[in-house]
């Protein structure tokens, strides 16, 4: 079976099809609840807790993407500042800090209002972008927090593009 061939049913809970598609790529998770699922996915600088949670009412599937990388109170402000930088640049999706725990997290909503289906193409695709913007973005985070850098010191130094390899 492809991942193309994993369908969803038009009554069927969207998060039943996140779960085929975790099974299929071999992805630890937890489904505690009919709604929610919560992806653990390893990535080159951490790993990270991806939850898909349905939202009947809204008719949306909400996509959080949170990695180990607590702000403390004393670098909330210039943390917030370099999410305002980097959710400029972001297409899809923004970034933003949980408020109980201080914890960042990549946030994206995919609409189905109205009848449409979701596909394994659109939750790989979130799941994807997710990952790739908590990858681009963790080492500013990091200069930030512990390295007391600002938030455009910190965009700027890592975004620095290599050329060539060691």
């Amino acid at each position: 079976m492809s991942l193309s061939q994993i369908e969803l049913a038009q009554t069927e809970n969207p998060v039943d099809l996140v779960e085929r598609i975790a099974l299929y790529r071999q992805w630890s998770f937890d489904r505690e609840e009919d709604d929610e699922i919560s992806i653990g996915v390893a990535g080159s600088w951490t790993d990270y807790n991806i939850a898909f949670t349905w939202l009947p009412e809204i008719e949306a599937l909400h996509v959080a993407c949170a990695f180990d990388l607590k702000v403390p109170l004393a670098r909330r402000n210039e943390s917030m500042a370099l999410i305002s930088l980097i959710n400029e640049q972001l297409w899809v999706g923004h970034f933003d800090i949980w408020p109980q725990d201080g914890v960042i997290m990549f946030r994206h909503t995919l609409l189905l209002a109205g009848g449409a289906t979701l596909n394994p193409m659109q939750c790989e695709a979130a799941l994807s972008n997710a990952v790739v913007a908590c990858e681009r973005y963790y080492q500013a985070f990091q200069f930030v927090i512990w390295a007391g850098k600002t938030g455009r010191e910190a965009l700027d130094s890592a975004m620095i593009e290599t050329q060539g390899e060691a």
